[in-house]
């Protein structure tokens, strides 16, 4: 008889993070002394008449509330038919930005490769189990952290001498009264100089720059460091693939996008036009890891890269299926506070920079994302949104 999923789980939760706070916007987290931020994540759980259950933690609220459309489809399914399931939902969610499909096609691989007692890495095809890492920055503040170009520098410095293969900017944003395209200019140059003979070196604005001539101005600079790529600079939130194609034909930094873009066809529309020269995926936002691979599969027909977005268990086991991508994402990485990992594992799991050993972070081996949750403290710090699909 096949496994059968009779209930499915959501449940709300916060953690705090200390001495973090929002820049002047409201939006960018920045180092904050004093200041506590309280993320939200959810907790899934999908259970089935196996006695055996697929979790995963993450998402955010917009993805959770498209959990109420897709759950009740779930219940009475065989959970292993993954790729069914996938397509339904995704024409279920055609009108929205089908973020809710994240965790939960996770937690069904979860689920998989605990029935199979196999790590979900061995079930889409193992191609390494240890992969470089790099040290992805909170945004720069002004509150004496990453405050100032040198700042930056000699934070690559620490991350170069803690075996860091490469480290990523994340400026304050160029353009009006409060940002300072000159800043991040001299933010590029200082890390250069400091580091660039001997780690790969990225930027990105987040989406902050407000002009082509600011991209473009800010990419000259990144040019004469030879960074290793250059990230999201445009206002547009990284959709537009004719800009960015104009961006890239008048610069010599190999351009990263569709991060911020939904769906396989339209990623596969960068590639095909010459939008982005690496693809970038993630398992949450992209479908889960069942959408996650499908973009890795089409950047390699193309001969790019994929570079997956943000660090945790469900992308150590995509980008250890995967030939054609360079660099697990360590973020977000700061001197003076921790990074944003939820204090949700048990065992010895960690994305702290620590765990960072010899420049590389290893695949968990265990079955399914092998990975333990600390589901108590997750329930401690509930905020009272917890819904049950049966």
């Amino acid at each position: 008889m096949a496994p059968t999923i009779t209930k499915i789980e959501s449940r709300e939760f916060e953690y705090p993070l200390e001495d973090v706070g929002t820049d002047e916007h409201g939006f960018n987290l920045v180092y904050e002394p004093g200041e506590t931020t309280y993320r939200k994540l959810f907790g899934v759980k999908i259970h089935t008449d196996e006695g055996v259950t697929g979790e995963y933690v993450g998402g955010n609220s917009p993805a959770a509330a498209q959990y109420n459309i897709i759950a009740k489809y779930l219940i009475g399914k065989n959970p292993l038919e993954r790729e069914k399931h996938w397509s339904e939902i995704k024409r279920a969610l055609r009108k929205y930005d089908r973020m809710g499909m994240g965790p939960i096609d996770i937690a069904l691989w979860d689920f998989a490769g605990k029935y199979y007692d196999a790590p979900i890495h061995e079930l889409l095809g193992t191609y390494r189990t240890e992969m470089p890492a790099y040290a992805s920055t909170y945004h720069g503040d002004d509150a004496g952290g990453l405050d100032s170009p040198e700042a930056f520098a000699e934070f690559a410095e620490e991350c170069r001498d803690q075996g860091f293969g490469g480290f990523k900017i994340h400026g304050w944003g160029g353009g009006d009264a409060s940002r300072d395209l000159g800043r991040e200019k001299e933010a590029v140059h200082a890390v250069g100089e400091a580091v660039g003979d001997e780690m790969d070196l990225m930027h990105d604005p987040a989406c902050e720059l407000e002009t082509f001539a600011d991209a473009l101005e800010l990419g000259k600079a990144i040019d004469e460091e030879e960074f290793f790529w250059y990230e999201d600079p445009f206002r547009d939130g990284g959709i537009s693939q004719h800009a960015h194609r104009k961006l890239s034909q008048k610069l010599e930094t190999p351009i990263v996008q569709t991060e911020h873009i939904r769906g396989l066809e339209i990623k596969s529309d960068f590639a095909a036009n010459d939008a982005t020269d690496f693809l970038r995926a993630d398992p949450e936002y992209d479908a889960g890891i069942t959408g996650a691979i499908k973009v890795a599969r089409v950047a390699e027909a193309f001969g790019l890269d994929v570079e997956f977005h943000a660090p945790g268990p469900a992308q150590r086991h995509c980008i250890a299926a995967c030939r054609n991508s360079n660099y697990y994402e360590m973020a977000l990485v700061h001197p003076d506070c921790q990074n944003t990992q939820p204090p949700v594992y048990e065992g010895g799991y960690s994305d702290m920079m620590e765990a960072v050993e010899g420049g590389t972070v290893s695949v968990p081996e265990g079955p399914g994302l092998g990975v333990d949750y600390d589901w108590e403290y997750i329930e401690d710090n509930t905020t009272g949104q917890v819904h049950v699909y049966d």
